[in-house]
């Protein structure tokens, strides 16, 4: 009985084990290049990131897991029921983008406030970072978003990541390429009049204004600050 009560007990609490686990292994090993201090900032920035994904999908009622996290990919949360439209999907991928751009503006804030030098760096990152994620190409957060206008938004996102690894070139970016690639099938072979396109798709034109306008805000207002940041790093 008290090993059946433990093993009820760990497969109630695993989820939690195993994110706090992966969360934990990312700051290890980030440490090793960056140090400790920068390493758990920046998990901190992720984390931050990805429960912006998860209290948007708990308030839309989507039943989701807690974020995993991959060293040197990133993290994810998993949704265990799909989306039931396009702007469902936009509205939980928006989410991540805008609540991990509030910490790293937090992180900009506290060094102007005097802090050491450290959370510039943070800043910096947790702002590349979410405009990173706004490339419009899924599985990015980027082409969830844009895909509330149309799937065919992605085939702008190639040329925009093809620009990416010829300034950066990264093994991150190949695994991204990888996962991209069936979704910008998908685009191609998209038919907006098919009945199942139009079911998930078929969002009212303001709603479309209303993500598209929040979609390049966000994107502005990180491009200008990065801008910034890195006249400040000179």
């Amino acid at each position: 009985m008290k090993a059946l009560f433990f093993l009820l007990k760990g497969a109630k609490f695993g989820p939690a084990l195993w994110s706090s686990g992966t969360i934990i292994l990312s700051i290890a090993t980030y440490a090793q290049l960056y140090g400790w201090p920068f390493a758990a900032g920046f998990v901190g920035l992720i984390f931050v990131h990805e429960m912006g994904h998860y209290l948007a999908a708990v308030q839309r009622g989507l039943p989701v897991g807690l974020p995993m996290f991959i060293p040197f990919v990133g993290a994810f949360i998993q949704l265990k029921d799909e989306p039931k439209d396009a702007e469902t999907e936009a509205y939980v991928a928006y989410a991540g983008p805008l609540v991990g751009s509030l910490a790293a503006f937090a992180c900009y804030y506290v060094w102007r406030s005097g802090e050491g030098p450290i959370w510039l760096a943070l800043a910096k990152s947790g702002l590349i970072l979410n405009l990173f994620n706004l490339i419009p190409l899924s599985p990015l957060d980027g082409g969830r978003i844009t895909a509330v206008l149309s799937p065919r938004i992605w085939f702008l996102g190639v040329p925009v990541l093809l620009g990416v690894w010829l300034y950066m070139p990264s093994p991150m970016l190949i695994l991204i390429a990888v996962f991209a690639l069936p979704q910008v099938m998908k685009a191609w072979r998209y038919d907006p009049k098919a009945p199942e396109n139009v079911a998930y798709y078929g969002v009212p034109f303001a709603v479309k204004l209303e993500y598209t306008t929040l979609y390049l805000g966000l994107a502005v207002v990180l491009g200008l600050m990065i801008n910034e940041l890195h006249g400040l790093a000179r």
